[in-house]
């Protein structure tokens, strides 16, 4: 594959994150869904609404979410979408919690090398194209966040969510924590799910991380731990897996020293395999250029 572009611009401001957009000359048709982490009740390091609305709406976006698969705040319909409240997501553009009902969709994935299939809220099949705005941290279980994950586990139900993250073993969520794989399986897991969106949307889709508040934790713990380095900067693509890979290369390139905490964190998980995996999947391209806009 030629290498993917990937615009970066190093002044995180809302004005930027349509500039970083607009480079790319990617119109996304159709209603457009706008996938981000809505913030689990008491995380501090979730990229707000009023900070992303100006994006959102630039692309007349809905902003959606799924239920999750663990204890918190949003592992229910009626409690996520009092949260939703709570963070005032539906104050600035629609909002579309997408497994809210069931039955999810089931999106097949005839190539996976751990799931042959992936569960997504349902409410998936009424948009055209799709923006994942990613807020790009850490990850207790994946060793970092950033647009892969919010293809994989973040379009995936709660059913979903514990497909990928038991490696195909259930989707009950009652069994999920006495199901969990070996790493690289879980990870292989969360590349054939990608792979499966990416697939569904058809190039009808655009990703933006934002290394803004990073964290070794990510945004689904209430708890989490305060950012261990400096802000990086926007970096926008039409590939997942390069705008992810040059997310991890501009860490490891940094001389903040709050990095090795959070290198630390990604190689004790492996992290770079989902990125090998989804790579090994055709989702995108490890190979980039760094595009600067600043």
């Amino acid at each position: 594959m030629e290498k993917a572009k990937v615009y970066f611009i190093r002044e995180i401001t809302p004005e930027n994150i349509i500039k970083a957009y607009a480079a790319l000359g990617k119109k996304l048709p159709g209603k457009v869904a706008v996938k981000l982490h809505s913030g689990e009740k008491g995380n501090q390091n979730y990229l707000r609404p009023e900070f992303v609305k100006d994006m959102i709406n630039y692309v007349h976006g809905t902003v959606v979410e799924c239920n999750t698969a663990y204890e918190g705040a949003r592992n229910s319909t009626e409690k996520h979408r009092e949260l939703i409240k709570e963070h005032e997501w539906d104050k600035y553009f629609p909002f579309d919690l997408l497994d809210a009902e069931g039955p999810d969709m089931v999106l097949d994935i005839p190539n996976g090398k751990i799931l042959k299939k992936n569960y997504v809220g349902k409410n998936l099949a009424n948009y055209d194209s799709l923006l994942v705005l990613s807020h790009f941290k850490g990850h207790a279980m994946g060793g970092y966040g950033g647009a892969l994950k919010q293809l994989s586990i973040g379009c995936a139900s709660s059913a979903g969510k514990t497909l990928i993250h038991t490696a195909g073993v259930t989707d009950d969520q009652k069994e999920l924590w006495s199901n969990l794989p070996e790493q690289d399986k879980f990870l292989e897991a969360m590349a054939d799910a990608a792979s499966s969106v990416v697939d569904y949307f058809k190039g009808n889709a655009v990703y933006i991380n934002i290394m803004k508040n990073i964290s070794v934790d990510c945004d689904c713990d209430g708890n989490a731990s305060a950012p261990c380095m400096q802000d990086i900067g926007i970096l926008a693509s039409l590939d997942p897996v390069a705008v992810d890979q040059a997310c991890l290369d501009l860490v490891y390139n940094s001389n903040d020293p709050g990095r090795d905490k959070l290198i630390e964190r990604i190689e004790s998980r492996h992290g770079v395999h989902t990125v090998e995996a989804a790579a090994s999947l055709n989702v995108g391209t490890r190979e980039y250029e760094l595009i600067n806009l600043d």
